[in-house]
C-alpha cells in the first residue's frame, strides 16, 4: 500500500473515502468500543439519527392483510360452534326419528300377532259352540268331554277372550245380531241368544245372534240376575 504524501488531506482522513482496510480496522474498533460499554453497564454510543431512521422506516410498513379464506382465531371458534350446533341438531333428528320408528314398528308388532292369534281363536269357536249345546243338553255333567272343554275355555279365557250375549241384556246392534224381533216398545232387550259372541283383545271377533224382545221388569231382572249368579257358572 503506497503512503499519503500528504496524510492531513481529506481524501484520506474522511470516513467516506478511507481505504478498505482502515474501514473495517473503524467498524471492528465501535464493535468493540460498544461491546465494552454494554459489559460496563453502560449505553452504547450509537448513531443518534439510527433509531428515527428505523421509527420512519416502520412507519412506513403496513400490516399485512389475511389471506383470503384464511379466518383468525375467534372466526375458528364460531365456526366449530355452528358446525357443533347443526350436527347437535342432526343427531337429535335422527334420535327422534328412530324413537318414533320403535314405536310404530312395536304397534304394528302387536296389531299383527293380535291380529293372528283372534284368526287362530276365530277357528275355535265353533267346538266352542259345540260344547255349548252338548252342556245344555246335559253331555257334559261328567266325563272326559267335560274336562276337554273346561280346558279349552280356560286356555282361551287367559288368552283374552271373552264371551257376550246374555238374555236381559240391553239390545246394542254393534255387537247384537238380531234375527228376530218380539219387542212392542222402543226398549230393546236381549230376549233369546242363539249363538254367543266373542271378544278377543278388546276387539269384537263375532257378534252374539239374539232374539229382540221387551226388557224384562225391574223386579223381574233382578230375580233373573240373582238366579245366573247362584247358577252360572264362573
Amino acid at each position: 500500500m503506497t503512503t499519503p504524501n500528504n496524510p492531513g488531506d481529506p481524501e484520506y482522513t474522511d470516513e467516506q473515502n478511507q481505504f478498505p482496510d482502515q474501514a473495517e480496522a473503524a467498524a471492528d474498533a465501535a464493535a468493540d468500543a460498544a461491546a465494552d460499554a454494554i459489559r460496563d453497564g453502560e449505553e452504547p454510543l450509537l448513531d443518534p439519527t439510527l433509531e428515527e431512521d428505523v421509527d420512519a422506516a416502520l412507519a412506513d410498513v403496513t400490516p399485512a392483510d389475511p389471506e383470503p379464506g384464511v379466518a383468525n382465531d375467534a372466526d375458528a371458534h364460531s365456526s366449530l360452534e355452528e358446525e357443533l350446533a347443526e350436527r347437535t341438531e342432526d343427531l337429535q333428528r335422527v334420535t327422534a326419528e328412530y324413537a318414533n320408528y320403535r314405536r310404530r314398528t312395536e304397534r304394528e308388532r302387536a296389531a299383527t300377532v293380535a291380529l293372528a292369534k283372534g284368526q287362530v281363536v276365530s277357528t275355535l269357536l265353533p267346538v266352542l259352540d259345540d260344547l255349548d249345546l252338548a252342556q245344555q243338553h246335559g253331555d257334559l255333567e261328567a266325563g272326559p268331554l267335560k274336562s276337554v272343554r273346561d280346558k279349552l275355555v280356560d286356555a282361551l279365557t287367559g288368552q283374552s277372550l271373552e264371551a257376550f250375549g246374555t238374555e236381559g241384556d240391553p239390545f246394542d246392534p254393534e255387537i247384537h245380531e238380531a234375527v228376530q224381533d218380539l219387542s212392542s216398545g222402543e226398549d230393546k232387550a236381549v230376549g233369546t241368544v242363539l249363538r254367543k259372541g266373542y271378544r278377543f283383545s278388546d276387539r269384537v271377533i263375532r257378534t252374539a245372534m239374539v232374539i229382540i224382545t221387551d226388557p224384562l221388569p225391574a223386579a223381574e231382572a233382578a230375580d233373573g240376575a240373582s238366579t245366573d249368579a247362584e247358577g252360572g257358572e264362573a
